[in-house]
């Protein structure tokens, strides 16, 4: 039986091929294949529902149910059966279809007749293009045999999908690759930009879903997953045998290359007809699916590895590697699932643009955005499949939305957003040299947020006042092996000489959470965010903090340094970082190296039970900062990254308000200076509020800088005060009602 059926599937997919070779419209191509999948499978009835936008299916093509309904029978996903096996990805198979569970009647079809109905995903490594049904009036269940030969052919028409099969005259689909597409991500980095696609790790294209010869194409899959093994064991031979985490990698690498399992999944599909590409572009896809649906961590990384691999699978059987021969695009605007802070780097600052499937708010990736100060968009599901370099693009940072090859509304509409506020730039360089002073005399110190020496060119051309946050951790991030102490004090030095003279606050290493050294064995922990990071990774391995500690010393070289501890919960951790820089400082003295002028030792509030310290910390510590990313997550127990929470929480929330005037209070009393660091320090009505409650000093992102300080100038801060007090007062649980109705009456 199952040579019958191995050769009945050959002869479907064979056929299925001529019929994509001759001449006709993408409909009339369509309707035959509906015809052949019928008669192959002997059913009364072949349809193909394939994606009008993201939430509907229409019925494209049919043999067996009313010609009338084709392009006029739709459904939402999750409506049906049909759109249920394209919500699910996963077959629906049963011999009494009006009698299953979320059944729904379609009279315009005439399918009431019909018992038996089979449905299964039309998909391409992962993205579901439609759902391929057949039906029967005969009440029966389709055995395995004929599920599997029907997944082969569904792949198959996917592929032909992807080659543009069905388009043209009468056309059951638009073109893929060419049609306008909206995504709607997450907010990684503010602002906007258009340019053209770039895509990290270009897509392999399958062009010969079918082949004729099954034993030349096992032979082919053999030869290159040998290959494949053989560059799986170079790249172990050449990982240091200390560093266990990359073996353990490329160990999970060898198993799945090795696996019988995967080989011979990949060689049934071929026996079916399937070539070596779309075998293995069928396993891929299989684990795609798998990995939207496991909700085990170890479990989805495993299916990532097999996703991987079957990449390089690909690019070994088809030839089509990395280096494809492209060109960069003028304003090219990165596209890629994911991305490491080295990858990203060596792309440089000619990005205007990123774009994510995956990432988070807190990643390499947002970090090196801020620091270029382009939009990113993460959580932009599925435009790596989507999109093709040199497509126009359109980035919107402020929302989090990314429009893919728009049409000409949108791009008008978009530019006149781009051109106003490219207009209200102009304007915020006129104050570059003014004072961010407000109409009743207070003076708002503004700093800007920094990480690479590429952002220091920015001192100056923004009008900050220093550097408020100079981020350690991207040295040591970037590189596959800790910095040695010579590299870090040549950085150092060079941040402080473009400084000028200019104060900079140099955050000491901020790792952990999810900034996890690549040559650092990863901590196995529930949450990251609440475990094993910052100044506590550094306590509790004082040999890289005195590393640190020594070339922060010696790049200063007579000159001021500003050095403070990040992630800083109790009164001790601070007095021990304090302990480590004066020993330094010592040793450096006894070794005849030059001292700076003089040394600030400061801490990050970033978690409420340092507001409630002893007072002699206040004394101690020679200045603040509040770390308004972190501290606003622990204060509101809302975690940044989590979409359902983040946004439940305002910022200009009493509570939080009052709890920032209380630390700043303390602060006075103590006569210790604080500042406010965060995205927040960057949105001008917060800005303004902080000021309000008295904060003086603001650190932020380099482009933030001007349209705070317009602001600043623009408003009496204790007439803020009085409205932000007013609203306290009235049991709002967000001032920002009150400060949006006292500032538009600023206006009038």
């Amino acid at each position: 039986m199952a040579d019958q059926t191995e050769s009945e599937s050959r002869k479907l997919l064979g056929r299925l091929r001529d019929t994509l070779a001759e001449e006709g419209a993408g409909q009339a191509r369509l309707d035959r294949i509906t015809h052949l999948i019928a008669d192959s499978m002997q059913t009364e009835v072949c349809s193909v529902y394939l994606f009008r936008d993201a939430d509907t299916l229409e019925l494209c093509a049919t043999q067996g149910l009313n010609p009338e309904a084709v392009h006029k029978t739709r459904m939402r996903v999750g409506e049906g059966l049909v759109g249920r096996v394209a919500r699910t990805s996963q077959p629906v198979n049963t011999e009494d279809a009006p009698a299953t569970k979320g059944f729904r009647f379609m009279p315009e079809t005439g399918e009431e007749v019909y018992s038996s109905f089979l449905g299964l995903p039309i998909q391409r490594l992962g993205e579901t293009l439609g759902v391929l049904v057949v039906q029967s009036k005969e009440a029966r269940r389709f055995d395995g045999d004929e599920v599997y030969a029907l997944e082969v052919v569904a792949m198959v028409l996917a592929e032909m999908a992807e080659l543009g099969a069905f388009v043209g005259e009468g056309a059951a689909l638009t073109a893929l690759h060419q049609r306008a597409e909206l995504y709607r991500g997450t907010v990684g980095q503010e602002g906007t930009a258009e340019g053209h696609v770039w895509l990290h790790e270009p897509r392999v294209v399958v062009t010969n879903p079918v082949a004729d010869d099954p034993e030349a194409e096992l032979a082919r899959l053999k030869e290159a997953v040998e290959t494949l093994r053989v560059t799986v064991d170079e790249m172990l031979d050449q990982v240091d045998t200390g560093d266990k985490d990359q073996r353990a990698v490329l160990e999970a690498y060898r198993m799945f290359a090795n696996s019988r399992g995967w080989m011979r999944r990949m060689e049934e599909d071929i026996a079916l007809g399937l070539s070596a590409e779309a075998a293995v572009e069928k396993e891929q896809s299989t684990a795609r699916a798998r990995m939207e649906t496991v909700p085990d961590a170890y479990l989805r990384d495993r299916l990532h590895d097999l996703d991987d691999l079957s990449n390089r699978l690909l690019r070994i059987l088809s030839g089509q590697g990395n280096e494809t021969g492209a060109e960069m695009p003028a304003n090219p605007v990165l596209i890629a699932g994911n991305i490491g802070p080295a990858e990203l780097l060596d792309y440089g600052r000619q990005l205007k643009a990123i774009v994510l499937e995956e990432g988070s708010v807190g990643s390499h990736a947002a970090i090196v955005a801020r620091a270029w100060a382009i939009p990113l968009v993460i959580h932009a599901k599925r435009i790596t499949a989507e999109a093709l370099n040199g497509d126009h693009i359109m980035v919107d940072g402020e929302q989090g939305i990314v429009h893919l090859r728009p049409d000409d509304n949108v791009i008008t509409a978009f530019r006149d957003k781009m051109a106003m506020q490219a207009e209200a730039q102009k304007r915020y360089v006129s104050l570059r040299d003014k004072p961010a002073q407000s109409t009743d005399g207070a003076v708002v110190e503004l700093y800007m947020n920094a990480g690479l020496m590429a952002d220091l060119p920015s001192l100056d051309s923004s009008g900050a006042e220093g550097v408020g946050l100079f981020r350690t951790e991207l040295q040591f991030l970037v590189r596959n092996k800790m910095p040695r102490r010579q590299e870090l004090v040549d950085i150092y030095a060079r941040v402080l000489d473009a400084a000028h003279g200019k104060r900079v606050q140099f955050r000491t290493l901020d790792i952990g959470s999810d900034k996890v050294l690549p040559y650092m064995k990863p901590t196995d922990e529930p949450n990251p965010a609440l475990g094993w990071r910052a100044i506590r990774v550094g306590l509790d391995k004082p040999g890289v903090m005195r590393m640190q500690l020594q070339a922060l010393i010696r790049a200063a070289n007579g000159r001021p340094l500003t050095v403070m501890f990040p992630f800083v919960a109790q009164f001790d951790e601070f007095k021990t970082g304090r302990d480590f820089v004066h020993r330094e400082l010592e040793r450096e003295a006894a070794l005849g190296h030059v001292l700076p002028v003089h040394v600030e030792i400061g801490a990050m509030l970033e978690t409420p039970s340092l507001a409630f310290a002893p007072r002699q910390f206040f004394e101690m510590a020679d200045f603040i900062s509040i770390g308004g990313n972190d501290l606003k997550q622990f204060f509101f127990a809302a975690d940044r990254e989590n979409e359902r929470v983040r946004r439940r929480y305002d910022t200009l929330n009493v509570s939080f308000l009052t709890f920032i005037e209380r630390v700043v209070e303390r602060c006075a009393e103590a006569g210790t200076p604080v500042s406010f660091c965060g995205e927040d320090a960057g949105r001008p009505i917060e800005a303004m509020c902080f000021a309000a409650m008295g904060l003086r000093k603001l650190s932020m992102r380099p482009a933030s800088i001007g349209p705070v300080k317009s602001l600043l100038r623009r408003v009496d801060l204790a007439a803020a005060k009085a409205a932000i007090d007013e609203a306290r007062g009235s049991g709002n649980q967000s001032v920002r009602p009150a400060v949006m109705k006292w500032l538009a009456g600023q206006s009038r």
